[in-house]
């Protein structure tokens, strides 16, 4: 039986914990961070556990592997 790939672009992006969360990097952190507000960029540092409604279809793509 064939197997189920890995999706490339999921694999640099997601990691799933071992209580099976899917994190990943909050939104608005690479480019034009001059204008947002000190706090804001504070806040948006580290990971962040993905919402429940998404989290199905990254471990789908991610293929059952954590990364």
């Amino acid at each position: 039986m064939p197997k189920q790939k890995t999706h490339k672009g999921a694999k640099k992006r997601f990691r799933v914990t071992a209580n099976g969360k899917v994190m990943h990097r909050a939104a608005g952190t690479s480019h034009l961070a001059a204008g947002v507000s000190k706090k804001r960029r504070r806040n948006l540092r580290g990971t962040r556990v993905l919402a429940d409604v998404s989290s199905k279809n990254i471990r789908r793509a991610l293929a059952g592997k954590s990364y």
